[in-house]
């Protein structure tokens, strides 16, 4: 085979974990394909069938059933021959597994169940090799979805929702191919096969019926060498990155420690430790969602920007803001909240820089419920010919902190039973998507399922306060009561600390948060595209090795797994 360029780029085509099943995927379509014949030329695809179709006629299945033809359509890829190919059931027996899960007790063999060995059984019903394959699975998005198959040896007991197939002659046909042939072909083989709706199943007589390549011995054993050189490959990448998100995790909760636990010399050595390292650290899109959640809880902690004396206190503020009286909005629309007393120390969740105070949402500005009274909600007759801007939780949750659309258009008789709030209000979701926030681009009603919050004009907008409902998203119970559960209210909202900053700090943490996740988002960016970069030069990679087969390069192979 020509596989230069899978080979030049080793090393940055298994860097990316989806690359390996697609590897493995590519072996066995090589064996499928013929490209390593060159070590196995006393065997042939006819002296194969011979041997299978005598063992057919041996078999307790009909005949006529295990040498029906096969049709080009069945097999899992264009160009195969189906001259190569005979029926699971002239290789390999189906046994469907027998032990019920309830009922097993522990014991010293392996339990099969949901093709996996999860634990271990008192009894065993099978003995050998096997592929594992679910009988049942569930359904998504339209389409059937099989779990992972799986591969055992010696002795097991096998859940009763499962099938075994064991080859009639291990020696003529190993079960560990078998399942690697299944795996990397399970939508078409498999997956295709199965019916229902709710629950998706597959039958032993289909799984009989699917086709199964001629593979003589020989290569069998080369894919079973490379198979269990990939499962190292695995192996080492997956501890690769079990190490890194440890040294990850342990460098920014260091960085989220409360100030007063840590000397400001020793947050800054852990802050230049993480910033030094960062190109080891964030190597993956979740890894970036953690560097975001570390940069929010360090702002709202105050340890993003420098604190001013000379700058008027968050305290004097909010102090101010209870003696007035007015509303930004329209009186008798929007209630502002209720004075709350003053914060005992003990509750806060951190300790705060000076200048800084704890506060609750309505001690700093106008903060209730959406309103949409008429039943249904969806009546026409609010909505014909409007031209009022309707948001729902649904565009708050994909609004990135910046909500730019709306679901609909409420008339005047929609806007009556409903109230407008004003471009910059804050909204937070409190059903569907709990906690998901984003600041108003227009003038917009939204549901009682969305909670609006208006800051006082002593602070610059709601940006910093948007950010702050990020980081209460993530951990709410730092910011909330203690019997706050998973679902929230108006009530636990109206509970939640808020830690502000003197109004000109909350513009200079602002514009560094903008910055930051603007980073964040390039740095995301830019993994998606090494991602697709790597899985496209991959797919090159293989198109190439496919398409130039050139024969004796087995070796080549082994040596760069056994490298790698």
């Amino acid at each position: 085979m020509n596989a230069d360029l899978l080979l030049k780029h080793f090393d940055l085509l298994t860097e990316t974990s989806e690359n390996i099943p697609a590897l493995r995927k590519l072996i066995v379509s090589l064996a499928v394909a013929g490209k390593f014949t060159s070590t196995a030329r006393c065997q042939t695809p006819e002296s194969l069938r011979a041997q299978f179709t005598t063992r057919a006629s041996l078999s307790k299945l009909h005949r006529d059933q295990l040498l029906r033809p096969i049709d080009a359509e069945e097999l899992p890829e264009p160009n195969m021959n189906p001259n190569q190919f005979v029926r699971m059931a002239a290789i390999a027996a189906a046994k469907k597994g027998l032990t019920g899960i309830q009922g097993a007790q522990p014991g010293p063999f392996p339990l099969v169940v949901t093709a996996k060995a999860r634990s271990t059984c008192a009894h065993f019903d099978y003995e050998g090799a096997a592929a594992i394959i679910p009988l049942v699975s569930s359904a998504g998005h339209g389409k059937a979805s099989l779990n992972r198959l799986h591969y055992q040896e010696g002795k097991f007991a096998l859940g009763n929702i499962l099938c075994a197939v064991f080859p009639y002659v291990p020696e003529h046909f190993s079960a560990r191919f078998l399942y690697e042939y299944l795996t990397a072909f399970k939508d078409e083989l498999l997956v295709s096969k199965m019916i229902g709706t709710a629950n998706v199943s597959l039958t032993v007589g289909k799984i009989n019926d699917i086709p199964i390549p001629l593979i003589p011995v020989q290569v069998q054993t080369l894919i079973d060498e490379l198979m269990a050189l990939c499962d190292q490959l695995e192996a080492a990448q997956a501890e690769r990155e079990r190490r890194r998100d440890r040294l990850a995790a342990a460098s920014l909760h260091r960085l989220n420690q409360p100030a007063d636990d840590a000397a400001p010399e020793l947050f800054r050595a852990h802050a230049h430790f993480y910033i030094n390292h960062l190109p080891r650290l964030t190597t993956r899109p979740d890894q970036i969602k953690q560097l975001r959640q570390t940069i929010l809880n360090l702002a709202v902690r105050g340890k993003l920007v420098p604190q001013y004396s000379n700058e008027e206190s968050a305290t004097v503020v909010i102090k101010r803001i209870q003696t007035e009286m007015a509303l930004p909005l329209e009186k008798g629309r929007i209630k502002a909240g209720d004075s709350i007393t003053e914060i005992e120390a003990a509750r806060a969740p951190f300790y705060l820089p000076s200048g800084w105070s704890w506060a609750h949402f309505p001690q700093i500005g106008v903060f209730g419920r959406g309103k949409s009274k008429h039943r249904p909600r969806n009546d026409k007759s609010l909505f014909r010919g409007g031209t009022h801007f309707f948001v729902q939780t649904g565009d708050v949750a994909r609004s990135n902190g910046v909500i730019r659309t709306y679901t609909s258009k409420y008339n005047d008789i929609g806007l009556a039973q409903s109230v407008k709030w004003p471009a910059g209000t804050l909204c937070i979701t409190i059903a569907a998507n709990i906690a998901a926030s984003g600041i108003l681009s227009f003038d917009a009603c939204f549901p009682d399922s969305v909670v609006g919050f208006v800051p006082k004009s002593e602070f610059p907008d709601a940006k910093y306060f948007e950010y702050f409902v990020r980081t209460a998203r993530a951990d709410l119970s730092d910011f909330a009561p203690a019997t706050a559960q998973k679902n929230i209210n108006l009530e636990i909202l109206n509970a939640v600390l808020v830690p502000v900053p003197p109004p000109a700090e909350q513009e200079r943490i602002v514009g560094q948060l903008d910055t930051l996740m603007a980073l964040c988002d390039d740095l995301e960016a830019y993994f998606t595209a090494t991602q697709i970069g790597s899985r496209n030069l991959f797919e090159a990679a293989i198109y190439k090795t496919l398409a130039n087969p050139v024969v004796g390069k087995n070796e080549t192979w082994k040596n760069v797994f056994a490298d790698s």
